[in-house]
C-alpha cells in the first residue's frame, strides 16, 4: 500500500534544521588538537540521518552533499586522517550550503547553485588529498603480495567481541528494497549491522548491539510491522556462516568495503533513491567545481547528542517523546483565548463584588476559586510561549568566529544562562539588536593582539553574552575584557555632530551618545561597521519593546551593555489611571513614582510649557488631556496627581486628574484591529467590559520633548 511521504516533509524538515545546528555547535566546540572521537561520531551521525532522509524524499541535492561530506568525516572517525581546522572550515561551510538547500526545497528560496558546487568541490579535494596521503604513506608491498586476500563475511562471534553486546537476528519479510535500506540505516543507530540472504531469497539483519529488545522493537516498528519480523537471539556457538550483503547483487559498494554507513552509492554512478511519490531518480555523475558559503542559522532548541538509544518519537522530531510540535499559530489561538477568559473572570468578579458576602457566600467562595484557576491557567499557558534564550545565542559562536577570523582577532566566546526563557515574540525581536551589540563588540571593543599583549592582557579577548531574570524582567548582557570607550573621542564625534554636550558630563549620558543616529567612531567605513545605523536600531528596538538599554564602561577594562526587557508582551502590569471621563493603562516599568505636587513647585518657562521640581530637579511636565483632546477635571497640578515616568535615560511628569490602581491587564493589538495612534501602543478590556487604551510612554515622551525643543528655538 502506497503512503503519501509528502506528510512527512515537515518532520524531516524540522529534523534536519535540528541536526544542522547540532552539528555546527559539535564542530565549533571540537578540540583540533585532541578531538573528542564521540563528538566526531555526534557529527558524522549527524550527516548521515540527514543523507538517509533526503534520499527517502527523493532530495538529490542534498543526499549529494552529505554523501561526499559523509565519506570525508569516516576517514576521520576511522583515524585514516586527522581532523584539521580545513576540515572544520569545510565542514562548516557545508553545513551552511545545506541549510540554504534545505531552505530552498522546504520555503522554495532561490538556491545558490554554484555554492552548493563549491562546497562539493572542496570537500572532494579535501578526500582525494587524504587518500593520495594515505597513499603515500603505506609502505610498499611486493608483487607477489600485491594481489588482496579474498573478503571474508565477519563470524557472529567477532562481530559480536567487538561491539560489546549480544546478537540479535532478524529476518524480514518480502518487502521493497527501500524498505529495507531505510530499516537498515535505523538499525546502524543501535549497533554493528551484517546483511544477510535467506535460502527462500528474504533478507535478514543480525545485529551486535547492547541495546534492549524492546528498543529494537521500537525501531523496527518504524518502518515495518513487527509482527511481520521474525527475531531471535543468538549466541556465538549458534552462529552460522551466510553470505553478507557484499556478496548481494544490488548491494553498494560502500558495504563491499566495510564502511558500514550508508546504502547509497558513490556520487558518480547511478543509484536509485524513491521519491515522495514512489518514482526513481538517479544522482548526478558529476562533480562541480570551488567553495563559499553563507553564514549564520536558525535554530530551536538545541537538539542532543545523537545517541544509539533513540526511540522512534526522538528520530522523527530531534525531542524527547514527551515533546510535541505545535504550530505557532494554534498556540496565539489559545493565549488569546485564555486572555479572552481572564477578562471574562474579572467581569464576573466585579460584578459579584456588589453582592452581600452573608447572603451569597458559596457564590463569591466560587468565584474566588475560579479567580485563582484562571490565574494558574493564564501562568501555565503562557509559559507554552517562553523559549530558552540558547535559541538566539546558539547562533552567535559562528558569527564571532568568523568575523575574528576576518578582523585578524582572537575571541573567546562565553554564555550565561542560555536557558533561561523569553517569550517567543520577544526573542525573536532580540535577535538583530544583539547581532548588533556582538559585532560592535568584536569590532570596536576587543583590540587585536598586538595592541593586547602591549596593554599587558592576554592576545586572546573575551567576549561574554549573558542572560538572567531579575523579577519580572530578564536582563541580557552583552560583556568584553575590550578597551572600553573612549570619553573624550565620543564627546569630539558628538560636538562635531552638533549634539549639545559638555565637558562635565557623567559618564552615563556620555556612554548614551553612541546611540544617536548617523554616530559612529569608526575611522573608516567597512562591510563590519562605521555607517552609524546600528546602535541607533538597537535602542530603538529594545524600546519598542518595553526595554531598557544601559551602559557600563571603564577605559581599557572593557565594555558591558545591559538590556532589561519584560518576560512577554501579551500581560502588562500596569496602573490605572483616569483623565476625565477616560481610563488609561500606565505600563508600570516606566513608573518611578506618583506625587500631588505644590502649587510653588510648578514652574512657567516662557515658550517651553511647564517644569515641575521634584527633589531639586526640574522636570518636563505632560498634560495627558492635552495630548488626547479631552475635557479634564483639574487643569492645574497641584489639584491633580503626577506620575514621574523614565524612558530613554530621560524623565517627565504625567499630569492626570487622579490613580485607579494596579492591575494586570491582557494586550490586544489596535494596530491590527484598528489603525495606529500616536500615544498608544494597545488597548485591553476593563472588568466592566469597557476598553483602556495602553499608553506608549516612549513615543509621548519624546514627542513632549521634541515640542520644547521646537518652541526653544522658534
Amino acid at each position: 500500500m502506497d503512503i503519501d511521504m509528502s506528510q512527512f516533509y515537515q518532520v524531516f524538515f524540522d529534523e534536519t534544521e535540528e541536526l544542522l545546528a547540532e552539528k555546527e555547535r559539535l564542530l565549533l566546540e571540537i578540540n583540533l588538537e585532541d578531538p573528542d572521537m564521540e563528538d566526531i561520531n555526534a557529527i558524522f551521525r549527524c550527516a548521515h540521518s540527514i543523507k538517509g532522509g533526503a534520499a527517502t524524499f527523493g532530495l538529490t541535492d542534498m543526499t549529494e552533499v552529505t554523501h561526499i561530506l559523509e565519506s570525508l568525516l569516516d576517514k576521520i572517525r576511522k583515524k585514516e586522517i586527522a581532523l584539521t581546522a580545513e576540515h572544520v572550515d569545510a565542514f562548516l561551510v557545508a553545513k551552511d550550503v545545506l541549510m540554504m538547500l534545505k531552505d530552498g526545497h522546504r520555503n522554495g528560496s532561490p538556491v545558490d547553485q554554484d555554492a552548493v558546487a563549491s562546497v562539493m568541490a572542496r570537500l572532494k579535494l579535501l578526500s582525494d588529498k587524504a587518500e593520495q596521503q594515505s597513499s603515500a604513506a603505506a609502505p610498499a608491498t611486493p608483487a607477489a603480495m600485491a594481489v588482496p586476500a579474498p573478503k571474508q563475511a565477519p563470524t557472529q562471534a567477532s562481530t559480536q567481541q567487538a561491539a560489546g553486546g549480544r546478537s540479535i537476528r532478524i529476518e524480514l519479510p518480502d518487502v521493497p528494497q527501500k524498505d529495507v535500506d531505510a530499516l537498515a540505516v535505523e538499525m546502524e543507530l543501535l549497533g554493528t549491522l551484517e546483511r544477510t540472504r535467506l535460502e527462500n531469497g528474504h533478507q535478514a539483519f543480525i545485529l551486535t548491539t547492547a541495546e534492549s529488545m524492546d528498543d529494537i522493537l521500537a525501531i523496527c516498528s518504524f518502518v515495518l510491522d513487527p509482527k511481520d519480523l521474525k527475531i531471535s537471539e543468538e549466541t556465538s556457538s549458534s552462529a552460522t556462516d551466510v553470505p553478507s550483503v557484499s556478496a548481494l547483487p544490488d548491494a553498494s559498494d560502500d558495504h563491499a568495503e566495510g564502511k558500514g554507513y550508508g546504502f547509497f552509492d558513490q556520487v558518480g554512478q547511478t543509484t536509485q533513491v524513491p521519491d515522495a511519490s514512489h518514482e526513481t531518480i538517479a544522482t548526478a555523475t558529476s562533480l562541480p567545481s570551488v567553495a563559499n558559503g553563507t553564514n549564520s542559522t536558525s535554530q530551536g532548541t538545541s537538539a542532543p547528542k545523537p545517541h544509539a538509544k533513540q526511540s522512534p518519537e526522538k528520530m522523527v522530531s530531534g525531542h524527547d517523546s514527551s515533546s510535541i510540535r505545535v504550530s505557532v499559530e494554534k498556540v496565539d489561538q489559545l493565549i488569546n483565548l485564555v486572555g479572552e477568559l481572564v477578562i471574562t473572570q474579572a467581569m464576573i468578579e466585579q460584578r459579584s463584588g456588589i453582592l452581600d458576602p452573608m447572603l451569597h457566600e458559596r457564590l463569591l467562595s466560587s468565584v474566588s476559586q475560579l479567580n485563582r484557576n484562571t490565574r494558574d491557567l493564564q501562568e501555565a499557558v503562557m509559559s507554552i510561549r517562553m523559549m530558552p534564550m540558547d535559541y538566539v545565542f546558539s547562533r552567535f559562536p559562528r558569527m564571532v568566529r568568523d568575523l575574528a577570523g576576518k578582523l585578524g582577532k582572537k575571541i573567546e566566546f562565553i554564555t550565561h544562562g542560555a536557558a533561561t526563557e523569553l517569550d517567543k515574540g520577544l526573542i525573536e525581536r532580540i535577535t538583530d539588536p544583539l547581532t548588533h551589540l556582538v559585532r560592535n563588540s568584536v569590532d570596536h571593543g576587543i583590540e587585536t593582539p598586538d595592541i593586547r599583549a602591549a596593554a599587558g592582557k592576554s592576545e586572546s579577548g573575551k567576549l561574554t553574552l549573558s542572560a538572567a531574570h531579575q523579577g519580572g524582567n530578564i536582563v541580557i548582557e552583552v560583556s568584553d575584557d575590550g578597551g572600553g570607550l573612549n570619553r573624550e573621542k565620543i564627546l569630539a564625534k558628538a560636538a562635531q555632530n552638533g549634539l549639545p554636550v559638555s565637558d562635565n558630563m557623567p559618564d552615563n549620558e556620555v556612554w548614551q551618545l553612541i546611540f544617536a543616529p548617523g554616530f559612529s567612531t569608526a575611522e573608516k567605513v567597512t562591510d563590519v561597521s562605521g555607517r552609524g545605523v546600528g546602535m541607533d536600531v538597537v535602542r530603538r528596538n529594545i524600546t519598542a519593546m518595553g526595554g531598557i538599554v544601559d551602559i557600563r564602561s571603564v577605559q581599557s577594562k572593557g565594555t558591558t551593555i545591559s538590556i532589561s526587557l519584560p518576560l512577554t508582551l501579551a500581560i502588562l502590569d500596569g496602573m490605572s489611571i483616569k483623565v476625565g471621563d477616560e481610563i488609561y493603562i500606565l505600563p508600570l516599568g516606566y513608573v518611578i513614582e506618583s506625587l500631588k505636587p505644590l502649587r510653588n513647585d510648578v514652574k512657567e518657562i516662557t515658550g517651553q510649557g511647564r517644569v515641575v521640581k521634584v527633589r531639586g530637579e526640574y522636570l518636563p511636565l505632560i498634560p495627558l488631556y492635552e495630548l488626547f483632546n479631552i475635557q479634564p477635571r483639574y487643569t492645574e497640578p497641584s489639584d491633580g496627581m503626577v506620575v514621574i515616568l523614565e524612558t530613554d535615560g530621560n524623565k517627565a511628569a504625567l499630569f492626570i486628574d487622579e490613580m485607579l490602581g494596579q492591575q494586570q491587564v491582557v494586550v490586544k493589538n489596535l494596530e491590527s484591529n484598528y489603525r495606529k495612534v500616536a500615544g498608544i501602543s494597545g488597548a485591553t478590556i476593563l472588568g466592566d467590559g469597557g476598553v483602556a487604551l495602553i499608553l506608549d510612554v516612549s513615543a509621548i515622551v519624546r514627542s513632549s520633548r521634541s515640542q520644547s525643543l521646537e518652541k526653544a528655538f522658534a
